[in-house]
């Protein structure tokens, strides 16, 4: 415990000191692969930190703290890049686009492939997953899609009276969402029982035998280890404070590398809409690594709190505090998807839609999301 105590204690103070001395600095090659060293760790214990948070509340409201502590640091990345004033244009939407796209079908696709290995077929509770999908469908249709067809302004925007809408509406949306996820239906989000009837279904029957065995056991020794190590009090409230901290230094630290990160991406010739989604990918390190371990757990349901939880709260979040902000900011927020995304965002829904209305999805539905994730990277740097 002592060892455990001192290494994600003295990573975030590190990685905050060396985000303090290299903020608003050029760095040299060598500073600059050293600073993305100390990114890696910091996510690492960041992640660390929340399945220990995790463990002490319980789900669903374990994925719920770590989803809201990314985004509300998100949202602060998007309000110091905006002040800048550069990329102020379309900043917001293209991060909370990228962010959709690699929570609904990258941490998606890869935590169903990876859970799906281990037990072919996996389940879920389709009222969870369903009510997760249709309020981030809602959300991305009301904030990203209909400013592109509005017509009070020219371009890709909403007028003011829209703008004010959406972002009510949003954070409307996203707090009712809370409400139903940890009070009024909790039971949506939380691992379904499976019989093992359910379990022989889909496999032969001397593989379903030894599949039965093996959970059993599994399932018993995980009791076990959550009765003797559920973390105490002081645990908790010092891993949600290092974890807050973890936070402010991976988003610090991707910020510091964006100027070489858009150096690169010039350089290779590629859309400085990249830039975007390679940072957004860096902020979202410690809910994906934190999906991929719960899914290698068989923890599916974690997975997909975690991922539409991620991608409710990017919008519902982020576009109440971009139309607030855009009173002090020059020029007008394009926040309306351009067509390529819509058809992205539309095979989106409609691929999560046959994903989770059964409640069980295999190698396929997982493979099938990550296809249309590929497909997104693919368009993003060769548009």
């Amino acid at each position: 415990m002592a060892r455990f105590v001192r290494l994600p204690v003295s990573i975030p103070v590190a990685a905050l000191v060396i985000l303090a001395l290299e903020w608003g600095r050029e760095l040299p090659t060598v500073v600059t692969v050293l600073t993305a060293l100390v990114l890696g760790a910091t996510v690492l214990v960041g992640v660390s930190h929340a399945e220990v948070v995790a463990h002490r509340v319980g789900e669903p409201l374990g994925s719920l703290v770590l989803a809201v502590a990314v985004t509300v640091i998100e949202v602060g990345l998007i309000l110091s890049i905006m002040a800048s004033g550069k990329g102020s244009g379309t900043l917001a939407r293209d991060t909370v686009f990228a962010a959709v796209m690699i929570t609904c079908n990258g941490i998606v696709g890869i935590s169903l492939v990876l859970a799906a290995l281990r037990t072919r077929v996996v389940a879920f509770n389709a009222e969870g997953a369903g009510s997760a999908l249709a309020a981030v469908t809602t959300l991305a249709v009301l904030s990203l899609v209909l400013p592109t067809f509005t017509t009070g302004t020219p371009g890709p925007t909403f007028s003011s009276t829209q703008l004010a809408f959406s972002a009510v509406t949003s954070i409307a949306v996203w707090l009712l969402f809370v409400l139903v996820q940890t009070v009024r239906n909790r039971d949506w989000f939380l691992h379904p029982d499976d019989s093992p009837d359910d379990a022989v279904m889909f496999l032969p029957d001397a593989e379903a035998d030894v599949v039965d065995v093996v959970d059993v056991v599994d399932e018993a020794n995980g009791s076990a280890d959550d009765v003797d190590h559920r973390p105490t009090t002081r645990e908790t409230w010092t891993s949600l404070v290092l974890l807050l901290l973890s936070l402010v230094a991976v988003v610090g630290l991707a910020k510091v590398l964006s100027p070489t990160i858009e150096k690169v991406v010039v350089d290779l010739g590629l859309p400085i809409t990249v830039v975007g989604v390679v940072i957004a990918l860096l902020v979202l390190l410690p809910e994906t690594i934190t999906a991929i371990r719960s899914a290698r757990r068989g923890q599916v349901q974690t997975a997909l709190n975690l991922a539409y939880g991620s991608a409710m709260a990017s919008i519902g979040l982020t576009i109440p505090v971009i139309a607030l902000a855009s009173v002090w900011f020059a020029g007008p927020v394009e926040l309306g998807l351009r067509s390529v995304e819509t058809v992205l965002l539309a095979l989106t829904v409609g691929v999560s839609i046959l994903t989770v209305t059964p409640g069980r999805a295999g190698l396929l539905q997982g493979g099938l999301h990550l296809a249309v994730f590929a497909g997104f990277l693919v368009l993003a740097a060769y548009p």
